[in-house]
């Protein structure tokens, strides 16, 4: 496992404009500098081996978690891709309907039938993962819809992009085919993650909630990572770490308590929305832990804090609040709407915070524990939120 990390330099924040113009159809990177590692999104090549020998071996729990990915539907190597040209998020008068379904089950199955090619060596399985990522560099033009635009730039940029990382060294993913699906990722995706966070829609800069900014980073610094576009990766990073709206950490747990607690900017709001919180600042901080940059400890583990303040709450535990205020909305009770949902983000966690760095964080290990091993997209419901995350974490991030 990786144990040295560094936080290098932070690089200034550029004009969405100067950015935008950088993002051409120059996938490979080198013009802009020096490569990424690789595979380097959720696991490296020997985390990936030492993966497939404890299923192999049958060990637990990676043997339980690898069959409860076999039985979602998504790891079939019959899958059918839906791609379209215009992808639709979010509904308004005007607007053209809803189709982003199509992309968030297209990219679970990506993802899910890669990551099986990476444990097991099937080629059927990682020549349908390349046919769907062609499908959609081969069709998809542009996202529109609402402001919910930038939800699905965010989200499915990251997913993506972590799927196609996942498949990079597959032998029958020709390199032509890779180039068009990093232009797809640079021109489509990373536009509008570089314009929603520098702009936010032309909003206040507190307006819009924690999980906006950080699925449109982990998007950056994913893309950034397979594109071999290391200013990319180093400007979503920058941004979780320094950046001006509340997904940068310091905003996003913005209260901290004795006792190693911090309140999470969502948590007023509802806790469906504070589990995805954390769960996409982890997925931020894995790749660039693969990338060498420690932000899991960032502003002495802030993160941590505000994953075991999430946890204790959803466990049906008291924690302290103070009231949430910003230029839209004043929150002066803590929500438990939503209280205990299930999402597949804990397991990442534990395995960083607990298992290699052998902190203490009971909260997190019990909600881990009562979760089980993680599933994927669709086995935490049919619609956009039980596709947030790609799941599988017991899988991939259990040490062995």
């Amino acid at each position: 496992m990786l144990t040295q990390m560094v936080i290098r330099p932070t690089s200034r924040w550029v004009s969405s404009i100067a950015l935008l113009g950088m993002i051409t159809l120059s996938g490979s990177g080198t013009a802009y500098a020096q490569a990424m590692r690789h595979p380097g999104a959720f696991d490296s090549a020997s985390q990936f081996a030492e993966i497939a020998q404890a299923v192999r071996q049958n060990r637990q729990p990676w043997a339980a978690s690898f069959a409860r990915m076999r039985t979602n539907a998504h790891d079939n190597p019959g899958y059918q891709p839906r791609p379209v040209e215009v992808l639709v998020r979010g509904t308004a008068p005007g607007h053209p309907a809803e189709n982003y379904a199509t992309l968030f089950n297209d990219a679970a199955a990506a993802y899910a039938l890669a990551l099986d090619w990476r444990l097991t060596g099937d080629t059927q399985r990682a020549a349908r993962a390349t046919a769907i990522l062609n499908a959609w560099a081969g069709t998809l033009k542009t996202i529109t819809g609402t402001s919910d635009k930038y939800l699905a730039s965010g989200l499915y940029g990251y997913q993506l992009a972590v799927a196609a990382e996942t498949l990079r060294d597959f032998p029958g993913w020709q390199p032509r085919d890779r180039q068009e699906f990093a232009r797809l990722l640079l021109t489509v995706f990373a536009s509008m993650n570089v314009d929603f966070l520098a702009h936010h829609n032309g909003a206040a800069i507190d307006h819009y909630w924690a999980n906006w900014d950080l699925a449109n980073v982990a998007s950056l610094v994913a893309i950034g990572v397979f594109a071999d576009r290391r200013d990319l990766y180093e400007r979503g990073r920058d941004y979780y770490l320094h950046g001006s709206g509340n997904g940068a950490i310091l905003h996003a747990a913005w209260k901290t308590y004795p006792g190693g607690l911090a309140q999470w900017q969502e948590s007023g709001r509802d806790q469906g929305h504070a589990l995805l919180g954390i769960g996409l600042a982890g997925t931020i901080c894995q790749i660039a832990w693969q990338q060498r940059d420690d932000l899991f400890g960032a502003y002495d583990n802030r993160l941590l804090a505000a994953v075991r303040y999430v946890a204790r709450y959803n466990l049906g535990g008291d924690v302290p609040y103070t009231p949430y205020t910003n230029s839209d909305v004043t929150q002066p009770v803590i929500s438990d709407k939503g209280r205990g949902e299930a999402r597949p983000i804990w397991s990442l966690l534990v395995a960083h915070y607990v298992q290699l760095k052998h902190l203490a964080a009971p909260e997190l290990v019990q909600a881990a524990a009562q979760a089980g091993p993680d599933g994927g997209g669709g086995d935490y419901g049919p619609n956009s939120g039980g596709f947030d995350e790609l799941g599988y974490g017991t899988l991939t991030f259990t040490m062995p």
